[in-house]
């Protein structure tokens, strides 16, 4: 058999495995719902409001943790939507601009949340659970039929909300001010765009882990830019460079052994260089 033979038979036994498939249901929908969301924070210059928010979550889960909560996702749930809104106010009504608010919750949240791990240590391998949360872990490959329902229908209300309010979405992203001075509810669209990047950080967590959830939001966008110049278009393509790096960095770090989010994140990188070469090419054509 050839070596092509012999990965497909590997990855058809894998596939038989049900935590190879919810761990790839999971990481597609966490994809899908990051890329649709990214190209808004890029265009906005918010982009890192995902590092922030994941060290928001990472402290969040911290607190859970010591308070020896049953089910820690509402608690960290609400954090993060709370620290969310309070970032895109903060940053754009204040003298405390986007970046300096965002870099100011980021390390302070990330302080607390370690400071309280050691404080209230629940294991004997501290530094293995801090790493496993910041860089991520095999968590992803240990999901429950609950957990994978749940992220079902988180992702379903955050593609439906996304597409409900696109429009609007669109108009916030490009020209608040215009759109403010022709009727539209401003804060509200933005406290709409908090509560669902909240939601996408709280999924991606198990995932990427807390440092790596900014290049599921980031890269896909980036990439889509390269090649694409119109909303429309840089939001679908986004999304379909997000499933494939995505699936292929799952489906690597299976077979390969390594740490799944790392393997997403360089798959991702590979595919912003792909599309890249790909976007000067064809301006190269069109010439």
């Amino acid at each position: 058999m050839t070596s092509l033979e012999l990965l497909a038979d590997k990855l058809i036994l894998y596939w038989q495995y049900p935590f190879v498939r919810y761990a790839m249901i999971v990481g597609l929908l966490i994809a899908i719902c990051s890329s649709l969301l990214g190209v808004t924070l890029v265009l906005k210059r918010f982009s890192f409001i995902g590092d922030g928010l994941s060290h928001v979550a990472f402290g969040a889960t911290a607190v859970a943790t010591a308070l020896d909560l049953v089910n820690e996702l509402p608690f960290v749930l609400a954090v993060t939507v709370v620290f969310a809104v309070l970032l895109l106010r903060t940053g754009q009504n204040s003298k405390i601009k986007g970046d300096a608010a965002i870099a100011m919750v980021s390390v302070g949240t990330l302080a607390l949340g370690y400071l309280v791990m050691n404080l209230f240590a629940k294991s004997a391998n501290l530094s293995g659970d801090v790493c496993a949360t910041l860089f991520g872990s095999t968590s992803i490959l240990t999901l429950t039929q609950s957990e994978v329902l749940l992220c079902v229908v988180l992702s379903a209300i955050v593609i439906s909300v996304f597409l409900f309010f696109y429009h609007k979405i669109f108009a916030v992203t490009f020209d608040e001010e215009f759109s403010a001075a022709t009727g539209n509810r401003i804060k509200l669209y933005n406290t709409v765009l908090a509560v669902i990047i909240a939601v996408i950080i709280v999924l991606a967590m198990n995932l990427v882990g807390s440092l790596l959830i900014s290049a599921l939001v980031i890269f896909p966008a980036l990439s889509a830019m390269r090649m694409f110049k119109s909303f429309k278009a840089v939001t679908l393509c986004s999304v379909c460079v997000a499933i494939l790096c995505t699936a292929l960095g799952i489906l690597v770090s299976i077979i390969a052994g390594t740490p799944v989010g790392a393997t997403i994140v360089i798959v991702d990188i590979v595919g912003f260089c792909v599309c890249g070469l790909l976007g000067a090419v064809g301006r190269g054509h069109s010439v």
